[in-house]
């Protein structure tokens, strides 16, 4: 037995460098195969369905799972029989309230292919696609002290401006920016923090 702990062995850089590739090439593939699903799921339910109640069965599904640590595992373990997790899936979906049909079968489809590690990054897609489909951009702001409500909606009216489209504001705090704001919406980031201005004169002081 090797007892690497005690040894005092540590990884080389490459091996730690591959590793994170590995683990960013991982998560990429794991949005694209989310997407694809969240895509798959928005064809069918545009059609016969009401698609905001499609999002809350997703988003119903998923604070179950994240609620209780032990599905979790469950679900994100290799080792337990994909059957298993489709066996605790149609128990789950039973025991919930009118769940889109849609929804069940997407579920059930990816517990079958034991891909339910994929949940979030599938309701994060077809939230998403669900907002595109109303003329929605989500918007992230970041600010080193809380807005006021009158200082939100004059953010909401610059980037709809700006955007053409109507804007869905998420808000956090970061001491660390000092001031201004940074904005994320429509893949678009613009960055008008006071340590961004900083870091700029920094740059140009000893460039």
């Amino acid at each position: 037995m090797v007892r690497l702990a005690r040894s005092g062995w540590a990884p080389p850089v490459y091996f730690c460098r591959h590793a994170t590739q590995l683990g960013h090439q991982t998560l990429m593939t794991n949005r694209t195969a989310a997407a694809r699903y969240a895509r798959a799921l928005f064809d069918v339910a545009v059609k016969d369905h009401d698609l905001q109640e499609v999002e809350a069965s997703l988003a119903q599904f998923q604070g179950l799972v994240t609620g209780h640590n032990t599905l979790t595992q469950v679900f994100h373990n290799p080792a337990i029989p994909a059957q298993r997790k489709r066996a605790i899936v149609v128990e789950l979906l039973g025991q919930l309230p009118s769940v889109a049909i849609p929804v069940s079968r997407l579920l059930t489809l990816l517990a079958e292919r034991d891909r339910l590690v994929l949940l979030a990054d599938v309701v994060q897609a077809f939230r998403v696609r669900l907002l595109k489909h109303q003329g929605i951009v989500e918007a992230e702001v970041v600010t080193a002290a809380p807005l006021s409500p009158e200082q939100t909606a004059q953010v909401e009216r610059k980037l709809a401006d700006a955007s053409g489209c109507q804007i869905r504001l998420k808000s956090s705090v970061d001491p660390e920016i000092l001031g201004g704001i940074v904005a994320r919406f429509g893949g678009t980031v613009y960055d008008g923090s006071v340590a961004n201005h900083f870091q700029r004169l920094r740059t140009s002081l000893l460039g």
